[in-house]
């Protein structure tokens, strides 16, 4: 199979040690204590079923290894063919997956695999949307953010990436991002940024948050790796852009749609970040077609 190329490069598929958990919990959240008691009901122990997981509407497709894994887990005789794998885009009543095997499996694991792959694929579509209306406008990149479903930001971070999208922090420790309610506390941009230098290390990068153009001027006069510009309006970051003037990292966020991010893009930053993409992306239709 041909890799995925995505805006940003070649997508590299999720360790498969970083996945199993994450299926396997759901799995057992699903099947609870004695198991699938309908579909070993009705379906006859020797049944087979042939099928595929199909779209019912276009999107982009992410979470494939998961909804793969939840098949296999189930059971290694479930046989599954990637039609199209993470990071395709998918028309309505295309095949994504392939399925055959014995039929009390992948319907005990139909559920889990759909709730994954539409979650993610509902992510990926979001955010190949908002990386589409962005493309005329500038240079700057979509990335997300830690407003994810716990448990899931691996799988949810690699559909940003499948969509096109770039991820920001995935935990508390992989960099400083000095917040409003920090500065707040710590009172004020200098001496939050000035605690910040001195307690971490060479290789740790420091962002922070500024809302007005005077807590930029201060940021600047410091020094920071990156500034998130919080809120402001298109001509205030056009103008916060040029003050910074690539001595640091511009990242623009707040009220991020694909109808407002063409203009904050065109003011020049860098980077554009948004919850939404993760929170509160509707997942992309699919289904499993018995053929």
């Amino acid at each position: 199979m041909k890799p995925i190329l995505t805006p940003l490069g070649i997508l590299a598929p999720l360790p498969r040690l970083l996945i199993e958990p994450i299926v396997r919990a759901a799995l057992l959240e699903d099947l609870g204590r004695a198991g699938d008691i309908t579909t070993d009901a009705v379906i006859p122990a020797a049944a087979r079923l042939r099928g595929a997981i199909v779209a019912r509407e276009p999107g982009v497709v992410a979470g494939v290894d998961a909804a793969l894994l939840a098949f296999t887990l189930i059971d290694p005789a479930v046989a599954v063919a990637v039609d199209r794998p993470d990071g395709s885009r998918v028309e309505r009543a295309e095949a994504v997956l392939h399925l055959e095997g014995p039929a009390r499996s992948i319907l005990s694991a139909e559920r889990v695999a759909l709730n994954l792959l539409c979650r993610m694929s509902g992510i990926a579509t979001a955010t190949a949307a908002l990386v589409e209306a962005i493309r005329p406008h500038g240079h700057a990149r979509i990335v997300c953010t830690r407003k994810t479903t716990p448990g899931l930001r691996s799988l949810e971070k690699h559909a940003v990436r499948a969509g096109g999208g770039a991820n920001h922090r995935f935990g508390l420790d992989d960099a400083v991002l000095i917040k409003d309610n920090h500065i707040a506390i710590a009172g004020g941009v200098r001496p939050a940024l000035e605690r910040a230098r001195a307690a971490v290390g060479h290789l740790v990068k420091i962002e922070i948050e500024v809302d007005t153009l005077d807590q930029l001027n201060e940021a600047l006069e410091i020094g920071t790796d990156a500034i998130l510009l919080d809120n402001m309006s298109a001509d205030t970051l056009t103008e916060a852009v040029r003050r910074v003037n690539q001595r640091a990292i511009t990242e623009a966020s707040g009220r991020i749609t694909v109808a407002t991010a063409p203009a904050i893009a065109a003011a020049g930053v860098d980077l554009i970040s948004t919850g939404w993409i993760t929170h509160s992306a509707p997942i992309l239709d699919l289904g499993l077609d018995v053929t």
